[in-house]
């Protein structure tokens, strides 16, 4: 498969995102993200003309809105996607363990790497994790409908997905929401801590359905209250 490759180029748009979102009040470049979706999507037909797309409605442009999907608060002037958790996970996720244990070093061979360090295969499987985390995270208040998943299909192939790799995200669509089978993914501390991240960033805390799925995921990789609150000041923060 070529998550890693996906994951990056998410994490590049996540970037672009941040940037473009310093607008007064923390509004988003909502012109940009509409032309952006209007060329990918053929055209961008307004809701209420004909059926298309509320391009308005997907926030984030490209698959990383697509990926969050179109509801749940990504509206104007709503709890916006975080953009910086996103394109800096890895290293967001090591400085929250710095700061939880007072400055200290982390052993890397015990709490292993941060993403954005990894090569080869090791790289890949954290791909997937975090791509699994993203997906579950979107899904938490259970409203994934066909029409958002054909649009995730088409943007996922677009950005160069394998075979291999469209397969297994549609199996992601459709698998069981299950905090213990994601955790059971991460193949360190160090990709707990960026999958809870990675969680925190696309979720509404606000809606009591996501809130209690980052309280399960939590829970199920084994982070404590306060690697919790850190990781989520991080993700705020970014």
């Amino acid at each position: 498969m070529n998550a890693s490759r996906i994951l990056e180029q998410i994490m590049k748009q996540a970037g672009s995102g941040r940037q473009g979102s310093g607008q007064s009040g923390g509004g988003l470049d909502v012109q940009g993200m509409v032309d952006s979706l209007s060329s990918q999507l053929g055209g961008g037909r307004k809701s209420g003309q004909g059926g298309g797309v509320d391009v308005k409605s997907l926030l984030g442009g490209g698959a990383l809105g697509l990926l969050v999907g179109s509801k749940r608060g990504r509206k104007l002037g709503g709890k916006a996607i975080k953009y910086g958790a996103i394109a800096g996970v890895g290293m967001l996720a090591w400085k929250a363990w710095q700061n939880s244990r007072g400055g200290d070093q982390a052993d890397t061979v015990r709490e292993g790497h941060a993403v954005e360090q990894l090569q080869g295969v090791a790289r890949e499987q954290r791909s997937l994790e975090l791509l699994q985390a993203v997906i579950m995270a979107a899904r938490a208040d259970g409203h994934i409908d066909d029409r958002e998943r054909a649009l995730i299909t088409e943007q996922i192939d677009g950005l160069g997905a394998d075979a291999e790799l469209h397969g297994w995200v549609q199996r992601q669509l459709e698998a069981p929401l299950d905090a213990e089978a994601l955790a059971r993914q991460a193949d360190s501390p160090q990709a707990g801590r960026e999958m809870y991240l990675v969680s925190v960033a696309v979720v509404d805390d606000q809606n009591p359905m996501e809130r209690a799925w980052l309280d399960q995921l939590g829970g199920a990789l084994g982070l404590d209250d306060g690697m919790r609150q850190e990781l989520e000041r991080q993700a705020l923060g970014a």
